[in-house]
Parts: structure tokens; sequence; C-alpha cells
């Protein structure tokens, strides 16, 4: 059994199909702190450049999902949720124009979990 690192509510994806529309191939990386805090960003595929110092947690409704390595040493025990709340964040995420923003809802992994989860 694997577990999933992150997933999405289904009012997230909703918005993913309507910025996917709009600007094609799209991923995720969750900020560390910079611009908005320490939201979930949406970017077109290319748009942030990544390096090794990035890893990806999963993918999500088809966008890969991405952290940077020093921030994941202090989530690497919790689950991710990409939800979307109403409300324009501060940030250059492709969802502010759209009167909306993604946050993250999270929770520790249980031990069980912990122990199945797969390598990053």
């Amino acid at each position: 059994m694997t577990i999933e690192r992150v997933a999405v509510t289904p009012e997230a994806t909703e918005i993913i199909d309507k910025l996917r529309d709009r600007n094609g191939p799209l991923f995720f990386h969750q900020s560390g702190g910079c611009c908005d805090g320490s939201s979930p960003m949406c970017f077109q595929v290319g748009e942030l450049m990544l390096n090794e110092n990035d890893v990806k947690l999963g993918t999500i409704h088809d966008c890969d999902f991405y952290m940077s390595r020093d921030q994941f040493e202090y989530w690497k025990h919790t689950h991710l949720t990409l939800d979307v709340v109403k409300g324009r964040g501060a940030s250059f995420s492709l969802e502010i124009p759209l009167g909306v923003r993604f946050v993250i809802k999270s929770r520790l992994f249980s031990e069980e979990e912990s122990e199945a989860l797969g390598e990053i």
C-alpha cells in the first residue's frame, strides 16, 4: 500500500480545470514563505525554474506538486490537501484573478501511514 503525500478537493479541481483551459499544463509549488506566506502556488509548466533543491511530492489532478527540500524536512510527516477559498491572495499564483486562492489543509500522517510512505 502506497500512501499519497498530497491530495486535492473537488472544489480545487474545478479551479484547476479552468486554469488549465486558459493556461495549458500546470504545476504547483508549495511556497516557503515568500510573497504570500506559505501558500500553494499554481504556475504554467516552465514558468518557474525547479532544481535539485525541489522535491516532487506527487501529482494531483494531472499537476505535479513540488516543495523545496528544506521545507519538506519540516513537512515530511504531514499529508497535504489542496483546497480553494474565496478571496484574493497576494501571490503570483494563476488563480488570483478568479477571486479565489489555493490553500493547504494539513494533518499528520498516522503511524501506519508513515510506515507505508514511499520514498521522495
